[in-house]
């Protein structure tokens, strides 16, 4: 009679899959003639636990693509041929690594050139020094030579034409000194000047070689060998695998859900153990690491990029779904290790005076711990917690060790828990 009344109350909602397996289930279990060999068994003991409400935080999902946390697309910066690529999709790099080497003898040749410029600059500023240094010593002495014929002069010991030879001397030495030293500050401009244009030409020649710009994997190859290269042709793909993000856009009026730092549960459609058999949903813990202050005028909706585990099983491209805790609602719940499954079907054993009921239920949401009951209990009624593999519908129970009456009144969504 209470297996009738549970089909009229919930037959509906669980739907005729449900139902038509609650009808044999009796049967399956032992039911009809094994009735006198349960009632004569020694009850089992069993640990049980009430149906409660609990507060819940209602979930909502936003997709998006798995990427790199960092990527890189190297690309040519002069035009040459490409002579060889030294690395295929899939291969590990360094950073620092060649990976591309284009034809650039003539940037390496226009690089020589410019070093010898430097080093003809060098030898002209040690001549321009050496000239200044001559200046110097010549200033020297035309100044002296003019103190000691200043002196004679005074003392009437040489003449005006003498004196006059001594101050014309000591102006051309000056003027001397001040030409050395202009020649030596413009060598010492060309040095430099050689110097930088060594350093452009170098620089240039290095464009005939691309390298890793951080440690990482190949993932695309957009050249091939013996093609011309033009500036800003991409050559490569790299992926730094330090770790990978999910980039969602959430809608604007989920924004007080979303925070840096929080733990989400990211949904993956993993490939498929074997060929002719579905993928399975992969399910992965995931950190919000960024949300975008402004929101997309025409989308209403803003970006939000969820850090994956270094470790996670997945290709950059990929589509995911992230899962966020929304606002709470109040739910039936039950311990998770009440529930059965078998397939689609779940099944709860509830404490019916000294007797086990095998009872039908509709299962939502995981979390913390609990197992949302959609239909199929009402609040109040003791359900079985990790019922052993003997029990079964009718057989007699003792509750020894029963959970507490009273479960945490708020819980969040574990990652990985909703179904």
């Amino acid at each position: 009679m209470h297996r009738n009344r549970f089909l009229r109350l919930t037959g509906r909602a669980l739907g005729p899959l449900a139902v038509a397996t609650l009808v044999i289930t009796p049967a399956a279990c032992g039911g009809g003639h094994d009735a006198p060999a349960r009632e004569s068994a020694p009850p089992l003991d069993v640990r049980t636990a009430p149906a409660t409400s609990t507060s819940l935080a209602e979930a909502f999902e936003a997709g998006g693509a798995i990427q790199a946390r960092t990527t890189a697309t190297l690309v040519s910066r002069i035009m040459a041929p490409i002579q060889a690529i030294r690395v295929q999709p899939g291969d590990r790099v360094r950073q620092g690594q060649v990976l591309v080497e284009l034809d650039a003898r003539d940037l390496d040749a226009n690089a020589e050139r410019a070093r010898n410029g430097a080093e003809a600059a060098v030898q002209g500023t040690a001549a321009g020094r050496s000239e200044q240094e001559a200046a110097q010593a010549a200033l020297a002495l035309a100044r002296a030579t003019h103190r000691r014929v200043v002196g004679l002069h005074e003392k009437k010991s040489a003449t005006e034409q003498e004196l006059d030879q001594a101050v014309a001397a000591l102006r051309a030495a000056e003027a001397k000194l001040a030409s050395a030293e202009a020649r030596a500050r413009e060598a010492e401009s060309a040095l430099a000047s050689a110097r930088a244009a060594g350093e452009a030409a170098a620089v240039t020649a290095s464009f005939g070689r691309l390298v890793a710009p951080f440690d990482g994997v190949v993932t695309e190859k957009l050249a091939e060998t013996g093609n011309m290269a033009a500036p800003g042709m991409p050559l490569l793909r790299l992926e730094d695998r330090g770790g990978l993000r999910l980039e969602a856009k959430v809608d604007e009026s989920r924004a007080a859900y979303v925070s840096p730092g929080g733990r989400v549960t990211v949904v993956v459609a993993d490939a498929p153990a074997s060929a002719g058999t579905a993928p399975v949903e992969l399910l992965l813990e995931g950190t919000v690491a960024e949300v975008a202050r402004a929101v997309d005028a025409e989308a209403r909706s803003f970006l939000v990029k969820v850090a994956l585990p270094a470790d996670a099983p997945v290709r950059t491209g990929t589509y995911g779904r992230v899962r966020f805790a929304g606002p709470l609602r109040m739910a039936l719940t039950v311990p998770a290790t009440a529930v059965r499954r078998q397939g689609q079907v779940a099944s709860v054993f509830v404490v019916d005076g000294e007797h086990a009921r095998l009872r039908l239920v509709n299962v939502g949401s995981l979390s913390g711990g609990r197992a949302e009951i959609l239909a199929g209990l009402s609040e109040g009624e003791r359900v079985v917690v990790d019922p052993p593999l003997q029990l079964s519908d009718g057989r007699r129970v003792r509750a020894t060790g029963q959970r507490g009456e009273s479960p945490s009144k708020s819980a969040e969504p574990a990652a990985g828990e909703r179904r």
